[in-house]
């Protein structure tokens, strides 16, 4: 930030009265000392150019970090892991245990004898079995090849999705860049315009001294002093919290204030018509438009699937023990077995209630549906164009015309100042010029900006807001 001091270039003469000056006035005293201080810390506060607010918004804006995660979970889900072309491996363990008690009881044989009663107490069984199985469809009426595709499609259209929160991102990001920066060149002007009344208080004192002036004149320096000085303290307070503002934005420590770069250049118009030539291919709606037409498109695929067959095999390899106790008849045994078994499978919906034919039509008329949200987008995305860039150029032409003002304003005041000098202009008319000039810089800053940010809002409707350099 550039500082102008040159109203320090007085005589001792002037010094004293400016002296005696504030000592009449501690008001005035006041408000200079908090200027100054305040403009002592601002020359303190470093720069933060515009490449290193973008990449600190892309670095560490939380939006964006979101955005990130979320390519993250598509890149993920379009991975073969989770296509189900992999069969499925399991196993399969179990193990059973009982305790029973009986009692047998036997008839008489043919010579009348009775065999005892066979009394079995707690006898115990146990079983185990394990085995590893494998189930692996090998076509389910291209069912899964649509649905990997669309998932392949769908990580693209997360990609775009991130894309737009960069571009609206970067959109605030230079909307409170901007306004900081204005704020400060504003600010620039405000102390010009302190240090002009400083110099005509000191004027009016000497002028005062040897009875050129009356009292008035010197209470009208005055209050302009104390206008002036209160205009920086407000436009002070507004330009820190438009800094937090910003470091909102770039996710930085809330209190660490940063000025930024004035410079604005502007895009070549022979860039601008190219890029709305093209804006169809680019604009990141429009491609978003394009990406759920796709996207419709496999679900009709894969709702065609539903009248094809599934074709699958099955294995496993099992292992089996069993230990039985004895029994009246039998004595206790211990059974093991292992075997491998394999088979395949075919499942055909011959018909399903009508399901299937209420999907690829419900499917149909979705495609057709985003097919017509395209054509709406790109309607409304022309006119937002046309819009765009009627204000574009139209915020230019003020800038121009505020340029033209400014240098207009300031020869009306090097003659009003010129001509207070001599005594041909009242305090009055010198104060009128002075803010006239002001009020001229102020509005060609604000017209500066402002037709910067529409710049901005084009570039992003044409999709190359991430393709230029600020």
């Amino acid at each position: 930030m550039m500082y102008n001091f040159s109203y320090i270039m007085i005589s001792k003469k002037e010094c004293y009265v400016f002296a005696k000056a504030y000592i009449i006035s501690p008001l005035c005293i006041l408000m200079f000392i908090v200027t100054t201080s305040l403009c002592a810390q601002e020359a303190s506060i470093g720069v933060l150019s515009k490449k290193e607010a973008m990449q600190q918004m892309l670095e560490n804006n939380f939006g964006i970090q979101v955005t990130e995660k979320n390519i993250e979970i598509a890149e993920n889900n379009a991975d073969i892991l989770n296509s189900r072309y992999l069969p499925s491996v399991f196993g399969l363990a179990g193990a059973n245990w009982d305790r029973t008690s009986s009692v047998t009881d036997f008839s008489a044989d043919e010579n009348g004898n009775v065999r005892e009663a066979n009394i079995i107490n707690g006898a115990e069984t146990t079983r185990y079995n394990a085995s590893i199985n494998i189930d692996w469809t090998l076509f389910d009426g291209l069912n899964r090849y649509y649905s990997y595709k669309q998932l392949k499609e769908r990580y693209n259209l997360t990609q775009l999705e991130a894309r737009e929160t960069i571009e609206i991102t970067t959109t605030q990001l230079f909307s409170v860049y901007y306004e900081v920066a204005r704020l400060q060149e504003n600010i620039v002007n405000l102390e010009e315009a302190l240090a002009i009344s400083q110099r005509r208080l000191l004027r009016a004192e000497y002028q005062f001294e040897y009875g050129q002036v009356n009292k008035l004149e010197i209470l009208n320096a005055e209050v302009d002093i104390v206008t002036d000085s209160t205009n920086i303290l407000n436009a002070r307070q507004s330009l820190r919290n438009v800094q937090r503002d910003l470091n909102v934005v770039l996710a930085r420590e809330i209190e660490d204030l940063k000025r930024v770069d004035t410079t604005v250049t502007f895009v070549s118009p022979l860039l601008i018509d190219s890029y709305i030539e093209k804006a169809t291919e680019n604009n990141v709606s429009l491609l978003q438009a394009e990406q759920n037409i796709i996207l419709s498109n496999y679900d009709r695929k894969i709702a065609k699937g539903l009248f094809l067959p599934t074709i699958g095999l099955t294995g496993s390899y099992g292992w089996n023990r069993s230990n039985n106790p004895a029994s009246a008849f039998f004595p206790s045994t211990t059974n093991n077995s292992d075997g491998l078994s394999a088979g395949a499978s075919l499942r055909w919906n011959l018909f399903n209630g009508g399901t299937s034919v209420t999907s690829i039509k419900n499917a149909k008329i979705n495609l057709e549906s985003q097919e017509l949200l395209k054509k709406q987008l790109t309607q409304e995305m022309k006119r937002d164009i046309a819009n765009a860039l009627g204000n574009y150029k139209n915020a230019l032409t003020i800038y121009h015309l505020q340029e033209k003002n400014v240098a207009t304003s300031k020869a009306n005041f090097d003659r009003s100042n010129e001509r207070f000098k001599l005594g041909q202009v009242t305090s009055i008319e010198f104060r009128q010029a002075q803010l006239n000039l002001l009020n001229a810089q102020t509005a060609k800053n604000a017209a500066k900006y402002t037709a910067k940010l529409a710049e901005i809002n084009l570039l992003q409707l044409t999709g190359q807001l991430l393709n230029v350099d600020f």
